[in-house]
């Protein structure tokens, strides 16, 4: 179902509320992760949590993927919805499931980095989370620095957040 955006849909929602709504989407999250971690441990047959630690990180990289893909190109995940957040592409028409797949392989720069650069030092898990928030907190700024306020992966897969008015019953 293709929906068109209005010209008072299509403006920016704040950065709280976007980082709201990515805080939300963490929590939900969670449900998806407990889900894909049993169904991996139960047909892996694993007996401890280490075991098969590599292919679980996968399998779980792949479950994300599945879901953000499936529901950005509908247009919103369930934190969105509540957030009244859409993802549309730069003309305000709905993304592409290609679009989508691009999208989730680009957001993982809210992550990937510190942990890339922190990987050849033995750190606690306390430095660890200070300097991963650090750069979420420096990714999320740095959104400020675009013409329209948009996040940057989003700029490079070619699609905009934007408000979106609920939806009558």
């Amino acid at each position: 179902m293709t929906r068109s955006t209005t010209p008072l849909e299509m403006t920016l929602p704040g950065l709280w509320r976007r980082m709201a709504c990515w805080l939300y989407e963490g929590i939900l999250l969670f449900g998806v992760v407990f889900l894909a971690g049993y169904l991996f441990s139960t047909l892996s047959q694993s007996r401890n949590a280490l075991d098969h630690r590599n292919a679980l990180q996968a399998f779980i990289f792949v479950v994300f993927g599945i879901y953000f893909v499936w529901f950005w190109g509908k247009g919103q995940t369930l934190a969105m919805k509540t957030w009244h957040i859409r993802i549309v592409d730069i003309q305000g028409k709905a993304i592409s499931q290609t679009r989508a797949l691009v999208r989730y392989c680009l957001s993982w720069l809210w992550f990937l980095p510190p942990l890339v650069a922190i990987s050849p030092f033995a750190l606690n898990a306390g430095e660890t989370t200070v300097i991963l928030l650090g750069w979420v907190t420096v990714w999320a700024v740095l959104s400020r620095f675009h013409p329209s306020g948009q996040f940057w992966h989003d700029v490079m897969a070619g699609t905009r957040l934007i408000s979106s008015l609920p939806q009558s019953r």
